[in-house]
């Protein structure tokens, strides 16, 4: 599935380059009319990112993201901050179809996670694991919107959870997240061989319509796509469209 991606800070839509936020693009889109624009494109589902939230979960955008949620949406995948049951039935109620991200607290806080399942479905929740190589070739997660390095590699946390029942995988190379550099196509190969299993979602680096065709070839389930429709390098049913074909 072709997903789009909204970052909000602030209130404003915007896009990082590789993770930082002084270095962050603000668009003219209102988040609202911005949705609305996908969905009247015919997007299925909205990724959408608090990055406030993600930066200091004490300072999440929840007055904008309930106006947002009162609109008709389509299914959603939101993260940014969350850390609690709290923050997770707070979207659960207002947006039953919705997935939960999870980025930080999976590192942080295990236990937490285990506990989740007793709740919560597994197939509603999407962990996001956002990777930088070190100078090891290692994948080394990070976290807080990608501000702080974890010194833990991706391969220990996929199989943690797997053995939990978790199944979506959200993977960025922070290096390729908003430079058109197109995406890490060896990563995600090497990670849907390793781990065949996985429902495995790439973001970062899509600049063209090939890069769609070479993860569906490769097998990824779902492509996050946010600058590149925010430039108009293509549009969200011509991406649709490509997708279909392959």
């Amino acid at each position: 599935m072709i997903i789009p991606a909204i970052d909000l800070i602030k209130g404003k839509v915007v896009r990082l380059h590789q993770g930082k936020f002084n270095l962050k693009r603000e668009y003219i889109y209102d988040p609202l009319s911005y949705i609305k624009k996908c969905i009247k494109e015919n997007a299925k589902k909205i990724h959408l990112i608090d990055l406030d939230g993600a930066k200091n979960p004490n300072k999440k955008q929840l007055i904008l993201l309930k106006k947002i949620f009162k609109y008709n949406l389509p299914s959603i995948q939101i993260g940014g901050g969350i850390r609690s049951n709290k923050d997770i039935d707070f979207i659960f109620n207002l947006i039953p179809n919705s997935q939960i991200i999870l980025g930080s607290i999976i590192i942080q806080n295990f236990e937490y996670i285990k506990q989740l399942l007793k709740k919560y479905n597994p197939l509603s929740i999407i962990l996001a694991l956002d990777i930088k190589y070190d100078k090891n070739n290692n994948k080394i997660i990070f976290i807080n919107g990608w501000q702080n390095k974890s010194n833990i590699i991706f391969e220990d946390i996929i199989e943690k959870f797997l053995h939990l029942g978790f199944k979506n995988i959200l993977c960025t190379d922070i290096s390729k997240d908003g430079t058109f550099l197109g995406p890490n196509i060896s990563l995600y190969n090497e990670i849907i061989k390793k781990y065949p299993e996985i429902f495995l979602q790439a973001s970062g680096g899509i600049s063209s319509l090939k890069d769609i065709i070479n993860l569906k070839k490769i097998g990824v389930k779902d492509v996050i796509i946010g600058r590149a429709f925010l430039e108009k390098k293509f549009t969200i049913q011509e991406a649709n469209l490509c997708w279909q074909k392959e």
